[in-house]
C-alpha cells in the first residue's frame, strides 16, 4: 500500500506542482488587492449599479470589504469548482487510466491485494489534493499580514476544510462512475458536468425561488465556504466525508469484482444493460 502511495504521489507530482504555483500566484496577488477593495468608500453604490440578479449569483458581493466576503467573491465561491477539475480528473484516472494503457494486470500480478491497490491511491489522491490546498492556503497567510484582512492563519484554514471535503466527494464520485462507465474520459466529463450543473444551480436559486426546493439535494448546498471562518459546521463536514466514504466503498466493491483488462475502454457495466445489448446482439442466453 505504501508503494501505491508513492506511486500515486510521484505520478500527480506534475499536477501538484503545476496547480501549487498557479493557486499561491493567484492568492497572493488577491491578498495585495484586499486594501484597495476595503478602502473603496463608494464601493456599496458601485456595485449596487450592477443587476440585482447578477449579485444574487454571486451571493455575498455586497460583502465585498470585508474579509470573509473578499474570499468568498474571489476564492472559496468558485474554487470548488476550479480546484474540482484536478479533483475530478485524478479520481476519474485514479484506477482505470493504468487499466486502458494495458498496465494494471501486470501491477495485479504483483503480490498486493485489490484492497491495499485501491486503499494507496486513495491516501495518495487525498495527500496530493491536501498539499495542492496547503500550499493556496500559505499563498494567502504570508502576505496576508502585511494588509489589513485581519485573520489568524487559523481562520483562514478553515474554509480550506469544507473544500478539501467537497473535492474528495467528486473526486470519489469520479472513481465511482469510472468503474461503471466504459472509460475514465466519460466518467470525468460526467462528473464535472455535474459539478459545474450544482454550482450553477445554487447561484440561480437565488434568483429564481422555484429553483430553491432543489438545492438541499446537491453536494454544494452543504459546502461552507468562506463562511467557516467563524466555525465548522460539523454536521456538514462529516456529511460530505461520509458520502466521499460510502463513494470509495462503492468503488472498492465494484473493483473487487471487475475482470482486468488489458487496454482500451470497456462496455457498459450495468449488469441489466449489459445483459439487455447482449440479448439484442444474440449472444445472450436463449430464451425458453
Amino acid at each position: 500500500m505504501i508503494a501505491e502511495f508513492k506511486y500515486t504521489l510521484r505520478r500527480m507530482r506534475g499536477q501538484i506542482i503545476g496547480w501549487g504555483i498557479g493557486l499561491v500566484l493567484y492568492s497572493t496577488l488577491m491578498t495585495f488587492f484586499y486594501d484597495s477593495i476595503a478602502q473603496m468608500d463608494n464601493l456599496a453604490e458601485f456595485l449596487r449599479a450592477y443587476p440585482q440578479e447578477m449579485l444574487a449569483f454571486f451571493g455575498d458581493i455586497l460583502e465585498l470589504h470585508t474579509p470573509k466576503g473578499y474570499l468568498e467573491t474571489y476564492y472559496f465561491g468558485y474554487m470548488s469548482v476550479i480546484i474540482g477539475i484536478f479533483a475530478v480528473g485524478a479520481g476519474a484516472n485514479l484506477l482505470v487510466n493504468d487499466e486502458e494503457r494495458g498496465i494494471l494486470d501486470l501491477i495485479m500480478a504483483h503480490p498486493i491485494s485489490r484492497i491495499r491497490l485501491l486503499a494507496g491511491r486513495l491516501l495518495g489522491f487525498v495527500a496530493a489534493t491536501a498539499l495542492i490546498l496547503l500550499v493556496s492556503w500559505l499563498g494567502w497567510v504570508i502576505p496576508a499580514g502585511r494588509t489589513q484582512m485581519g485573520l489568524t492563519w487559523i481562520e483562514f484554514l478553515l474554509p480550506f476544510i469544507p473544500l478539501l471535503a467537497m473535492l474528495l466527494l467528486f473526486g470519489t464520485l469520479a472513481l465511482l462512475l469510472s468503474l461503471l462507465l466504459p472509460g475514465g474520459r466519460m466518467a470525468g466529463m460526467l462528473t464535472g458536468a455535474l459539478l459545474v450543473a450544482n454550482y450553477l444551480l445554487l447561484g440561480l436559486a437565488n434568483i429564481n425561488e422555484e429553483l430553491e426546493a432543489l438545492v438541499p439535494f446537491t453536494p454544494l448546498y452543504y459546502y461552507q465556504s468562506a463562511d467557516a471562518i467563524t466555525g465548522l459546521n460539523w454536521g456538514w463536514l462529516l456529511g460530505l466525508l461520509a458520502a466521499s466514504a460510502l463513494f470509495s466503498w462503492a468503488a472498492w466493491a465494484l473493483f473487487q469484482r471487475r475482470d482486468i483488462r488489458v487496454g482500451g475502454e470497456r462496455g457498459w457495466q450495468i449488469p441489466s444493460l449489459a445483459a439487455y445489448l447482449a440479448k439484442r446482439r444474440g449472444t445472450g442466453p436463449a430464451a425458453p
